[in-house]
């Protein structure tokens, strides 16, 4: 029984480290979805800052200010 016992507690460690590192890989790629959702807001934010200042501009040649 000792060779069972032995068989068995190793299949059952091998599942929890295969288990763990599931756990590790999809943690891994869903913190790097996130990484990449905020990147992309950033850029995003950074495009429309980018978007007003020219617009802004745009009206202040039309309106002849020098500023």
């Amino acid at each position: 029984m000792g060779i069972t016992d032995d068989a068995k507690d190793a299949a059952e460690h091998a599942a929890d480290k295969a288990k763990d590192a599931w756990d590790d890989a999809t943690e891994r790629a869903g913190d790097k979805i996130d990484e990449m959702k905020a990147d992309a807001k950033a850029k995003k934010a950074e495009t429309e800052r980018d978007a007003v200042h020219a617009k802004n501009d745009a009206k202040q040649r039309l309106r002849g200010d020098k500023d």
